[in-house]
């Protein structure tokens, strides 16, 4: 199962009705879960001879969690898949917070992908309503960030 198959996938049961579901192909498996403002996503290697013992360097499950946002308004969205970081560094406050308003060109987050730290600026003029992944979680590309209100 490539990247793509799974994005539509993934399209596909958060329109539907489901809560659940799994699928395995090959050497892989698939589960999704819905629950209460949040998606998770896990995807891990399948044995299919059970007498064979599982090294120590199979990859664990890895969930990703997406919450859904609450706040109506314009989202900005992630450029990249990797990890949302709220502040340069973890002894310092974070870029925003709700309520903030904020100029273009502002940096609201950084997006941690293959060790490079990439900065993520506000495209316009607004006033941050919601803050969506809670600081150190993996994001998606083009999953919202940020709910905001032009100004």
């Amino acid at each position: 199962m490539d990247f793509k198959e799974i994005k539509e996938l993934i399209k596909i049961f958060d329109e539907s009705s489901l809560s659940a579901l799994s699928i395995t192909r090959q050497n892989a498996k698939i589960k999704l879960e819905k629950k209460e403002l949040a998606q998770a996503i896990s995807q891990s290697p399948v044995s299919h001879n059970t007498s064979q013992s599982v090294s120590q360097n199979t990859p664990q499950e890895i969930p990703v969690v997406a919450s859904s946002p609450t706040a109506s308004g314009e989202s900005i969205n992630s450029p990249m898949v990797g990890t949302f970081y709220r502040c340069p560094s973890p002894d310092t406050p974070a870029y925003v917070n709700v309520g903030d308003k904020v100029k273009r060109g502002q940096t609201l987050a950084i997006i941690e992908a293959m060790k490079i730290m990439n900065e993520i600026e506000a495209e316009f003029d607004c006033v941050i309503k919601e803050i969506i992944p809670n600081d150190a979680q993996p994001v998606e590309y083009n999953s919202p960030l940020f709910i905001v209100e032009k100004l």
